[in-house]
This record gives structure tokens, C-alpha cells and sequence, in this order.
């Protein structure tokens, strides 16, 4: 096991580690498929993500003086707070640590129909709202996480509760996903 996993973690590690599926600390996007997969993405969406995620993440989060072979992307977990992007909803500060005001500021804007969840269209007021100006990478970042924990996560009424959204910042919603997936596999099996 890495030494990131010696200490505490930011909510911002929490949240990477799950993809980290081997613990060494760093994040190699063959991981980044396996997370996807364990929480319910598609082959080809999982494809995607292990591309664009580890490439968009992984040079800013490289240690200092480390070498790292062309086109690996590896994204390393201690230092995951370089990788944030901008046009975020600043529920992860500088350092990765979890910002309680600003995950409420969320429901407070934009939860307009039920006070504790968001329908799709609250979801994209939020977006253009935390858009920075050109800020096309963070546009893009912000809109495809959103938008993948939305197709995951929504209810059969299409809210995406707070609770889910809490879950997700502070890391628990990938184990939960991966362990509802296990157990509807296996529930299949039996049958």
C-alpha cells in the first residue's frame, strides 16, 4: 500500500482512491476503466474516461522530477488537488478539503423544485453558472462529471439528491455504486 493511505485523506483523495483499484497511489488508466465499469459506465464511456480523465489530470498531478513515460498519463493520488479544474463548483478548495458552504450554496441556488435534489435542468443552471470565462477544459470537466453522476445517480423521477451528491465529494458513492452492482450480479446468478 502507497504512503498517501499511511495518513488521512482530503475528501479530494478519497474521491480519486476509489480508482486507484491496485493502492499503489497512482492512478493508471487501465484503473480509470475498472472504477467506471464497478459504477455502472458503459465499455465505451469507461474508454473515454480513462483517456481523457488521466490525460487532463495526470501531468498536473506528476511529482516534481518525476519521470513519467509518454502517452502513460499516470494520475497520482497525493497530489490530486493540481489536477482541480476551474468552472468547478468550489465544494473542493485549494488543497482538496471539502467546503461545507459551498456544497449547501449549491442546493440553496439551484435546488428550485425539491430543496434537497436537483432535476437536470437545475444541474445545467448550476453549470453555466460556474462557467469562467474560456475556461473550456473546466466547461468540460464540470459538465462530464456532472452529467455522468446524473445518468448514474438520478431517482426514477430524475433528481439527483443531496445525499448522493454529499457521497460523492466525500468518496463513499463509488463503494456504494460498486457494492449494489456486485450484489445485483449476484442476486442475477442465484436466479
Amino acid at each position: 500500500m502507497a504512503d498517501v493511505y499511511k495518513g488521512e485523506l482530503t475528501p479530494l483523495q478519497r474521491h480519486a482512491a476509489f480508482f486507484d483499484r491496485d493502492k499503489d497511489g497512482v492512478i493508471h488508466p487501465s484503473e480509470t476503466y475498472k472504477g467506471c465499469r464497478a459504477i455502472g459506465c458503459g465499455v465505451a464511456l469507461s474508454a473515454a474516461s480513462a483517456v481523457f480523465v488521466n490525460a487532463a489530470l495526470g501531468p498536473n498531478t506528476k511529482p516534481e522530477n518525476q519521470k513519467t513515460p509518454p502517452f502513460k498519463f499516470p494520475i497520482y493520488v497525493k497530489n490530486i488537488h493540481k489536477g482541480k479544474h476551474g468552472s468547478d463548483s468550489g465544494v473542493y478548495d485549494a488543497n482538496g478539503r471539502f467546503v461545507s458552504e459551498k456544497f449547501e450554496e449549491i442546493f440553496k441556488k439551484y435546488a428550485h423544485t425539491k430543496p434537497d435534489a436537483l432535476t437536470g435542468k437545475e444541474l445545467q443552471e448550476m453549470l453555466q453558472a460556474n462557467r469562467e470565462p474560456k475556461d473550456f477544459k473546466g466547461w468540460l470537466g464540470g459538465f462530464t462529471e456532472w452529467k455522468v453522476l446524473y445518468s448514474l445517480c438520478k431517482d426514477k423521477d430524475g433528481f439527483l439528491h443531496k445525499d448522493t451528491v454529499r457521497a460523492v465529494y466525500d468518496g463513499s458513492l463509488f463503494e456504494r455504486l460498486e457494492q449494489e452492482r456486485k450484489a445485483k450480479k449476484e442476486s442475477r446468478k442465484k436466479k
